[in-house]
């Protein structure tokens, strides 16, 4: 038999989902996959059935239904300040996973080279690989997770076509300050380089901080294509809704390639969330008030442990040192502290492209309740 293609033997399939796996075999408190253990806003699940009563079970238009479309246009502009054009500037995706794997294809070639800070979310090196594309890794430094200009210019020099963008950050709850957005314009417009943002967490943001689109920095919504989802903001990881917005000369080669990724999102749930893209302001401030008290509730715990961590600017995970534990691995760590300790993180190894071993990543996006029974056993780590 022909062997299978060499680009399938360069990545694993991903830990995240893996640990989900070993947390239901032992029974244990999942931390370790990014959802909630919440519904969605009721508003939101009546809408969905609602749509299903209503007969939207076939094919909405391959790149979004006309209803979704212009109710995200309208959110978009409502926190951007940009003018969305519904028509000609979006394409509504199966998740931000999509979402970001239909922007690497539309603007990178096989042999071009991607930029993108380490730790990042494992789907990005894949996604690279997958495109054909060489990933180039810029650090964020530990535990404040800052990147060195002089490191962020060198990567740009080798020639990017592209650069991602997290932010907020998963893994290490980064937000990036104006400032450092400002840096990384000025050299994409230097070196003449897209930017692929990941919004997924821009309403989880903390201590008053505020996130800033990248889009909206002089000059670059030419060259930006932002990437997100109502997965995380609505609690409906499981719905598969994301988007791509960017200029519409851009679009229009992104339609081509989700077409023949995916054809479309489901049709009734595209319409049911129209629903929650009209909800007021004051949900979004809800959500963030409500994630950083489950913030809060973890790290109160993790404060008891002895062991170091940082503490998230925003989205729902934290970064845990679990070295001084003395495993020889952070994969035997995660899976030891799920089997044993009752509580299941992601090995950080994960988030780097060289051996890392000291840290796991918790989810805090759960009820007070499950974050309270998941402390109490991570109380166990300080013996």
């Amino acid at each position: 038999m022909p062997a299978t293609s060499r680009r399938t033997a360069v990545f694993t399939e991903s830990l995240i989902r893996e640990m989900t796996r070993v947390a239901q075999q032992h029974g244990a408190i999942n931390l370790s996959q990014g959802f909630p253990d919440c519904d969605p806003p009721p508003a939101l699940v009546q809408a969905a059935k609602d749509a299903m009563d209503a007969h939207r079970h076939q094919y909405a238009i391959t790149w979004g239904s006309p209803e979704l479309r212009d109710a995200l246009a309208a959110k978009l502009t409502r926190f951007t300040g940009l003018a969305v054009d519904p028509l000609r500037e979006l394409v509504i995706t199966c998740g931000a996973t999509e979402a970001m794997m239909v922007a690497m294809m539309t603007v990178c070639d096989p042999g071009d080279r991607v930029g993108l800070f380490s730790p990042f979310y494992e789907n990005y090196n894949a996604d690279a690989i997958l495109t054909g594309a060489t990933p180039i890794h810029v650090p964020l430094h530990p535990p404040h997770y800052r990147f060195d200009p002089a490191e962020l210019r060198a990567a740009f020099e080798r020639g990017l076509k592209a650069f991602i963008l997290c932010n907020p950050s998963n893994p290490c709850g980064r937000v990036f300050t104006r400032e450092e957005l400002l840096q990384i314009a000025a050299l994409a417009e230097e070196f003449d380089t897209f930017v692929i943002t990941d919004e997924v967490y821009e309403h989880i943001v903390f201590d008053g901080r505020k996130h800033i689109h990248f889009a909206t920095l002089p000059g670059m919504a030419a060259r930006t294509l932002s990437c997100s989802s109502l997965s995380k903001t609505f609690s409906i990881t499981g719905w598969r809704l994301g988007y791509v917005h960017a200029p519409a000369a851009i679009i229009a080669q992104a339609r081509k390639v989700h077409d023949f990724l995916t054809v479309g999102a489901a049709a009734p749930l595209q319409h049911a969330v129209v629903t929650a893209l009209n909800f007021p302001a004051s949900y979004y401030d809800e959500l963030a008030a409500e994630y950083s008290a489950q913030r809060d509730i973890l790290c109160s715990y993790l404060d008891k442990t002895g062991l170091s961590y940082t503490r998230p600017e925003g989205a729902y995970f934290v970064m845990l040192d679990v070295s001084p534990l003395g495993f020889a691995s952070d994969v035997e760590c995660a899976h030891w502290m799920t089997k044993d300790i009752g509580v299941a993180p992601v090995p950080g190894s994960s988030f780097f492209p060289t051996p890392e071993n000291r840290y796991v990543r918790l989810n805090f996006a759960k009820k007070p309740a499950t974050l309270h029974a998941a402390g109490e056993k991570l109380l166990r780590l300080r013996k």
